[in-house]
């Protein structure tokens, strides 16, 4: 009896425990219990919910597993512990095994099929919870609900309309516009966006520190929507407006970074490595989806090619060639690394395996493998990889494309069948085709070009069955059997329309007095005079055409210097520069320089008798032109003048430019590099700095 009184006393105090949250007390409390009353159910089930509240979620899915008794009766409790955990695959398994869903459990199975990806099926579910269950928590639901609608639409998954709900919370505002980014309309994504941000500033129940995490949320989204459009100075405003606040939220700090990463490009790599850091982990597996991963995964392999780091490029390259199988983009990273490498054979040989064991992606692959063989100077090569295209060898563009590289090596006969293949493919495959009817007529014009004129009748008469009333498929079909067969190019020439038909409706008077064998270049239509019958009146002189007289230019006078006089001698060096006239003697020295030069006591007389006596100072010969010369010696030979550019000028005096500080002189910054090293001057740091 003792111990029956006991049992009601301890769980009224563990029922007092868990109105004051005291959970600690209420775990010691129920252990009590049962270990007095293993079989007591309520003791236990208090033991596991005190513990989920304490978030120890390890040690309550460890009594739930230890316990065989009441492990049946706490399923939801233990999938809760799971999905906590992160371990969502067994969370599943355990709600999957509950056979009566409450509305709990059905939430709670909502939770883990959004984590899971499974967006149809927990579309469904939330819609069928909302509709069977009225409570204070339908806005979480209809947020929810709101959320599963926005994710359908933006990773592709389905072509969602608008769930219809009232915008009367900012959660559903923003997940309404992440549903219009989804479906293209961003404009409307921005004005969501910006009611999402209103109404969570009016919220009085948020803290500032919340409020903040809140509306980073909501920049990041708008960020993004500037990035789509182009405007990235924009969205990297708003980014690193959120990384500087450091939000607590590892998903939104992926995001961001992320995003950093792809306006950087392969620009700033040390600030893409600390980004691509950030947004790669382990922890953040579960704060992104699928889609998102996969892009980060990308960025990273594109930072490790861009920072010279081959090894971690083709080793991340090819685990993500492994993850996504369905996905070319690793495969370019991994050939562009080989080709970053100079390894171009081994990029080749990469792309080519890759393409024989994914042949629905082998297009873009032989594309850029042809493309690789141009790089190299290897065009037969190249067109060999385009022909292995199969079908799509055989589309216009790509004949074209094989045309042209087949006559860049003067390669005729290659070029001929590549077009006549063309048109016979189309004939057994598309015969309907509106290429066909293009690749005839261009193989046709080819063969004419190059001569063969065997086989381009045969196109010619194609192209004549399709369309028989074009007249310059038949004059280039006669023209054709007129080279081979004469008796056919003459039996056809019958076809051909008569000149009255070919003339019919025009005006041959009209077109004779338009028009002269001269042509218009040397005409002019006479205008009818005043009193005269305009054109339209009939009259036969409107038509009628004068030839144009070539103008004589006139010839001009000579000019003359100014001031001559007619009759007077002319001088023959007036075209010449002043300097190289033969008469030019320079400007007039100052005399008064020479005062004081000499030995002391010299006079000016006595220096011009010591100059007189000095050999080196007498003029030997002069200029016979010169009046002083010929006064100065009578006998001097006579010299035949000079023509006027042959004379060499008489060079003045130059004076030397005194070194000022007039100016200064630039030397190039790259003419300091040292030629015998790689490396820069400490100078050029300034390049750096910015």
């Amino acid at each position: 009896m003792a111990q029956q009184a006991t049992l009601p006393n301890m769980y009224a105090d563990l029922n007092r425990c868990g109105q004051k949250q005291e959970y600690e007390k209420a775990i010691r409390i129920a252990n009590k219990i049962l270990q007095q009353q293993p079989s007591e159910f309520a003791a236990f089930n208090c033991k596991v919910v005190s513990l989920i509240l304490l978030d120890r979620f390890d040690e309550a899915l460890s009594v739930i597993n230890k316990d065989k008794v009441h492990t049946g009766l706490l399923k939801f409790e233990k999938a809760y512990c799971e999905y906590r955990l992160n371990r969502t695959k067994e969370a599943l398994t355990t709600l999957r095994s509950i056979t009566n869903h409450d509305t709990r459990s059905k939430e709670l199975l909502c939770q883990v099929l959004y984590r899971m990806e499974d967006f149809e099926e927990c579309f469904d579910l939330y819609r069928d919870v909302i509709k069977n269950s009225q409570d204070d928590n339908d806005g979480e639901r209809e947020t929810n609900l709101a959320a599963v609608v926005a994710s359908m639409q933006l990773w592709g998954i389905k072509d969602m309309d608008d769930a219809g709900l009232e915008e009367d919370s900012y959660e559903i505002c923003y997940n309404n516009a992440c549903y219009y980014i989804g479906k293209g309309d961003l404009n409307t994504g921005l004005e969501k966006l910006a009611k999402a941000e209103e109404l969570l500033k009016n919220d009085p129940d948020l803290a500032e520190d919340e409020l903040e995490e809140e509306l980073a949320i909501i920049r990041v989204q708008r960020g993004y929507i500037y990035q789509c459009q182009g405007q990235n100075d924009q969205a990297s405003q708003l980014y690193n407006q959120v990384l500087k606040i450091k939000p607590s939220d590892a998903g939104i700090l992926a995001v961001v970074s992320n995003n950093v990463v792809t306006i950087n490009k392969d620009q700033n790599i040390f600030d893409s490595k600390r980004k691509i850091k950030a947004a790669t982990g382990d922890n953040l597996k579960h704060k992104t989806v699928s889609a998102q991963r996969k892009h980060i995964d990308i960025n990273q392999c594109l930072v490790h090619m861009y920072s010279n780091q081959s090894d971690q490029c083709h080793q991340l390259a090819k685990k993500l060639i492994d993850q996504y199988p369905e996905m070319a983009t690793p495969v370019l990273i991994r050939a562009a690394q080989f080709i970053r490498d100079k390894k171009s054979a081994d990029a080749i040989a990469f792309l080519q395996e890759f393409a024989r064991s994914h042949p629905e992606q082998s297009f873009q692959v032989q594309m850029i493998i042809a493309q690789l063989y141009l790089n190299q100077g290897s065009v037969y090569q190249a067109c060999d990889a385009l022909k292995a295209l199969g079908d799509d060898a055989y589309k216009p563009g790509m004949v074209s494309a094989l045309v042209t590289l087949y006559l860049s090596q003067e390669d005729k006969d290659s070029a001929s069948e590549v077009l006549i293949n063309a048109v016979n493919w189309y004939k057994k495959k598309n015969p309907k085709s509106p290429a066909l009817l293009m690749l005839t007529r261009a193989n046709a014009d080819y063969q004419l070009k190059n001569g063969k004129a065997e086989e381009a009748a045969k196109m010619l008469e194609d192209l004549r069955k399709a369309n028989p009333k074009d007249a310059l498929v038949l004059a280039q079909l006669i023209s054709s059997y007129a080279q081979f067969d004469p008796l056919k190019a003459q039996q056809i020439s019958k076809d051909l329309p008569t000149v009255d038909k070919i003339t019919q409706g025009l005006d041959i008077d009209s077109l004779e007095a338009s028009f002269s064998t001269l042509g218009p270049k040397y005409m002019k239509k006479q205008q009818p005079q005043k009193g005269e019958a305009s054109p339209a009146s009939g009259d036969a002189r409107s038509g009628e055409t004068l030839m144009l007289k070539k103008k004589q230019r006139k010839k001009k006078k000579g000019k003359l210097p100014k001031n001559c006089e007619p009759g007077s001698d002319i001088d023959p060096e007036r075209w010449l520069p002043r300097k190289e006239r033969s008469y030019y003697r320079g400007k007039r020295k100052d005399k008064r320089k020479e005062i004081g030069k000499g030995t002391q006591g010299m006079s000016a007389a006595s220096q011009a008798i010591a100059d007189s006596l000095d050999a080196s100072k007498q003029q030997t010969v002069g200029d016979p032109s010169s009046p002083r010369a010929n006064a100065a010696s009578p006998q001097s030979t006579p010299v035949a003048a000079q023509g006027p550019r042959l004379q060499k000028p008489v060079q003045a005096n130059k004076k030397k430019k005194k070194a000022g500080k007039k100016g200064w002189f630039f030397q190039p910054y790259w003419s300091k590099l040292d030629t015998d090293s790689d490396t820069w001057p400490n100078e050029g740091r300034r390049f750096w700095d910015d």
